[in-house]
């Protein structure tokens, strides 16, 4: 399947630059069965039923982009996955001319050393200083790593709050599960008086998210590692869901990929786990545990636009953006959301 037959035409001015306020009047497109209507994201409950299950992403996103010096060369530098303790793959901007056993120098004397370059472009840096530490010194001299299509010359503090849902408990991510970003206290207290059950997992989004896919052939395509985990709790939860006959909601593509993922492994069934996933959906997936997925719009050409056209419809997607950019949704991260079901499930809605 080529590329191109997940492209689209997006005037630039319906990519949102900062979310709505307060985050629940965000609008949400209402795409389960057949329909199309418009709505705001805090008239949730009234799409959903007592029993539902609404898995959410606890993950937190780390302030991984700070700005070093290589010699008197300024240097911008984005970390995107901890390997162990002080070694995170990072990219560099410039890197170009980076060589291993480079030094890069930071503000408290923080250093990083030039490991390995990578065929993907980016480089492993060894830090002279342990995680719990480095993470201390990201808190107060880094940035949100917010993704380029988001116009700044560095982020606000605006951002560390922004770009932040209000399930963030598990340090780890460097981009935001975006879909858990529309939720607030209030909707979360309305779902919760509906008999609507919440179900954490992790999944630390890596940087991975904002690559382009750059082969014609998607199946060509390499999808990133994110590392995640599902608990006993959630688990549980979840069966009992499935077991009651109740709709399984996802919050996000990155719910979605660890519930399909533990789901593959264990034969479809959700058990407790933790690892590394790969999960790269596209047209043709067998979706075994999700029935509904609340997610942002998604960019042209992406792995996330594929995901959504497996999960509901490639032209039901199609449709859906349409009608999204014909009623000036906005885009992105800190954009609009939708609520899709999954193509050819039954169920009471």
């Amino acid at each position: 399947m080529d590329i191109s037959s997940f492209d689209y035409d997006l005037n630039s001015d319906l990519i949102a630059q900062k979310p709505c306020d307060p985050r629940d009047n965000s609008r949400l497109l209402n795409c389960i069965g057949n329909n199309i209507q418009d709505l705001r994201f805090k008239n949730l409950d009234t799409l959903l039923n007592p029993g539902d299950v609404l898995v959410i992403n606890n993950t937190k996103v780390i302030p991984t982009r700070m700005f070093g010096k290589r010699d008197e060369v300024k240097i911008e530098v984005t970390l995107h996955l901890n390997l162990k303790n002080n070694l995170w793959r990072t990219f560099l901007k410039p890197g170009r001319k980076c060589k291993t056993n480079d030094i890069i120098i930071f503000k408290n004397n923080l250093k990083a050393k030039v490991i390995k370059k990578y065929i993907e472009g980016d480089v492993l840096l060894e830090f002279n200083k342990d995680n719990e530490i480095l993470l201390k010194e990201l808190n107060d001299q880094g940035n949100m790593p917010l993704p380029p299509y988001i116009k700044r010359d560095i982020s606000s503090n605006n951002d560390k709050h922004d770009y932040q849902t209000i399930f963030a408990s598990n340090k780890g991510a460097v981009a935001a599960p975006t879909a858990g970003l529309h939720f607030t206290s209030e909707l979360v207290s309305k779902l919760n008086q509906k008999g609507i059950l919440f179900a954490p997992v992790t999944l630390h989004v890596g940087a991975g998210t904002f690559l382009p896919v750059k082969v014609n052939n998607i199946y060509e395509h390499k999808m990133h590692e994110e590392w995640g985990e599902v608990s006993t709790e959630t688990s549980l939860i979840i069966n009992n869901g499935i077991k009651n006959k109740k709709r399984i909601i996802s919050v996000g593509t990155t719910s979605l990929r660890i519930l399909e993922t533990v789901s593959k492994i264990h034969e479809g069934r959700i058990l407790p786990w933790s690892g590394y996933t790969d999960l790269y959906i596209t047209p043709g997936f067998n979706f075994k545990i999700v029935d509904l997925l609340i997610t942002n719009f998604h960019l042209p050409k992406s792995t996330l636009l594929m995901l959504v056209s497996a999960f509901h419809g490639q032209e039901e997607i199609i449709k859906s953006y349409q009608h999204a950019i014909k009623k000036k949704y906005r885009f992105f991260s800190y954009g609009d959301s939708c609520i899709l079901s999954r193509k050819g499930k039954k169920f009471i809605e």
